[in-house]
Parts: structure tokens; C-alpha cells; sequence
């Protein structure tokens, strides 16, 4: 039985439950029983980045600028449901910026990855989403970002590759136009 006391049933634990029913030829078992709430719970966590806007993550995080070089925050680890399968993926991104009179805390940098990773995604989509809020809110002289990630639609299912891993970027200002700087960020993420 169910340690908790029953709550009010949601529209999305009635889905989760007719989704047992499809699934498991004993949808009533014990081990189920508590699991739409459970599921409920989980999803809207994996979800919470609708409900957050990336400048009011940043906040008043802005600092005036000593510096014009390359901040580069690496391997923030991303988690991610695909917006295909809602199976997850997960990875690293890599995001730099080069200052224009501001620079950001640095745990905001990480902090607006998870505002777009918790949403429904493509990883295309998802590291144009961080690069742009960042040029944004920040206006710097560039951006750049590099997602590596592992989708477990691929692994699990379809093709069935475990170690396939897809990277995705988005370079903005700077990052495009100068390959000096494209280079030097490339290589920076790569660990050289």
C-alpha cells in the first residue's frame, strides 16, 4: 500500500495510470500503485525551466568588467528529456562569453543551461537557448557554447548505440566572426 495518504487525483496522474494499464499486464500491483503521483512529481520537476526566466535567474549578478578576455565555464552537467520519446539525455555544456563592460557570477552561467535543459528539448535548440539568453541579457562581445551529450533514444532503442555522443554549437559575435577566437575557445573546451 501507499505510505502517504491519498490527495486529490490530477489530470496527469489519470494519464500516467491509463499509460500502466497499456504497459503492464498487472497495472494494480503494489509497486504501481503510488506511481502517477511519483511520476507527476518527477516530470514537473524535469519540466520546472517553463517557469523560469533567464534575466531573473541572472538577476543583479552583473558586475562591471576588469577584464575584455574570454570567461569560459566548463563541463556543467546538463540533464535533459527529449521532446521526441521523453527519454532523457544528458551531458556536459561548455558556455564562454568575452565581457563588454559586464561580467555575470559565475553560478548564473550554469543556472541558465538548467532554465532551458528543464523544458522538453532538442539539443540543437536547447544550445541556441543558452548562447542567445546569455548575448542577451548580458550583451557581450561574443558567446559561445558546446553541448556533448548522450541521448538515451538512441541508446536504448532505434539504433541502439551506447556510445554515440551528439555535439551541438552555437558561436555569436566574436565567436563567429574571428576565428582566433573561435580557436582559442575550441581549444579551451577540448582542454588544450
Amino acid at each position: 500500500m501507499s505510505s502517504r495518504e491519498p490527495g486529490p487525483v490530477t489530470p496527469f496522474q489519470t494519464a500516467v495510470r491509463t499509460l500502466l494499464g497499456e504497459l503492464d499486464p498487472e497495472p494494480g500491483r503494489e509497486g504501481l500503485l503510488d506511481t502517477p503521483r511519483r511520476v507527476e512529481k518527477a516530470f514537473r520537476f524535469y519540466c520546472d525551466g517553463y517557469h523560469k526566466d533567464p534575466k531573473k535567474v541572472i538577476g543583479d549578478a552583473l558586475f562591471e568588467a576588469e577584464t575584455d578576455e574570454m570567461v569560459l565555464v566548463k563541463d556543467i552537467e546538463i540533464y535533459s528529456l527529449c521532446e521526441h520519446h521523453l527519454a532523457p539525455f544528458f551531458g556536459k555544456a561548455h558556455v564562454a562569453y568575452i565581457p563588454s563592460g559586464k561580467i555575470v557570477g559565475l553560478s548564473k552561467l550554469a543556472r541558465v543551461v538548467d532554465v532551458f535543459a528543464r523544458r522538453l528539448q532538442v539539443q540543437e535548440r536547447l544550445t541556441m537557448q543558452v548562447a542567445h539568453a546569455i548575448q542577451d541579457v548580458l550583451q557581450p562581445r561574443g558567446v559561445g557554447v558546446v553541448i556533448e551529450a548522450q541521448h538515451l533514444c538512441m541508446m536504448m532503442r532505434g539504433v541502439e548505440k551506447q556510445n554515440s555522443r551528439t555535439v551541438t554549437s552555437c558561436l555569436l559575435g566574436l565567436f563567429r566572426k574571428d576565428e582566433r577566437t573561435r580557436t582559442e575557445f575550441l581549444q579551451l573546451v577540448r582542454g588544450g
